[in-house]
């Protein structure tokens, strides 16, 4: 069944984050037109998952062996999060970057996510989570495009796709950016107001076209 799974991770609410606004502008349509698909949403920014302990770790490499005081609250969280994402035919991840990468809460999200059972093997093709639509919805206040002066700085994007290459979840991995985010609030980046605006127009509508 085709099912779509919603994230958000801005510690920010409503209309003052970017990612939420677009996010939920992908999702509305998205559900326009799969009007009989399945639905889930989990706020990772309000509501965070707790970062693993040194037990889990060990858990969730050997589910079958000693618990080791892992207790039951943590398991099934751990278990709810993957059987949201091996449920998932399609995935949007709202991911505002902090300090030039990704929010400590989607760290603590994909940390339950990189298991054996995930891992591609060696020269393998496709694995547990294979094939499934992802979709990251960044928001930045500054840009990182080749020729500016934070160019290199990006250590979120390349983190992702390495990360979900990992996984399984970068066959069909599609980054969208909202840049200068900050032009509209900074007044030192007010020159760059209209780049921004453009960025997040230019994003509005790749993310329309991808809520096929």
């Amino acid at each position: 069944m085709t099912h779509l799974l919603h994230i958000d991770a801005s510690i920010r609410s409503g209309e003052e984050s970017v990612t939420r606004q677009l996010t939920a502008e992908f999702v509305t349509q998205w559900r326009q037109n799969h009007r009989d698909a399945g639905y889930t949403y989990r706020d990772i920014g309000a509501e965070p998952l707790p970062h693993i302990t040194h037990q889990v770790r060990e858990w969730l490499y050997d589910p079958t062996g000693d618990l080791h005081g892992v207790t039951p609250e943590e398991q099934e969280l751990t278990n709810t999060v993957i059987a949201e994402v091996r449920e998932a035919t399609t995935i949007v991840l709202g991911m505002p970057m902090y300090n030039y990468t990704i929010p400590s809460s989607t760290k603590a999200w994909i940390d339950r996510l990189v298991i054996p059972s995930h891992m591609l093997l060696p020269g393998a093709e496709s694995g547990t989570l294979s094939g499934t639509n992802v979709i990251v919805v960044t928001a930045r206040g500054g840009s990182y495009a080749p020729g500016t002066p934070r160019e290199g700085w990006d250590y979120q994007e390349p983190y992702l796709k390495a990360v979900f290459s990992a996984i399984g979840l970068a066959d069909n991995l599609k980054m969208v950016h909202a840049e200068l985010t900050f032009a509209a609030i900074v007044p030192a980046m007010a020159a760059l107001k209209p780049i921004g605006e453009k960025s997040l127009a230019d994003a509005r509508e790749t993310l329309r076209k991808l809520a096929v």
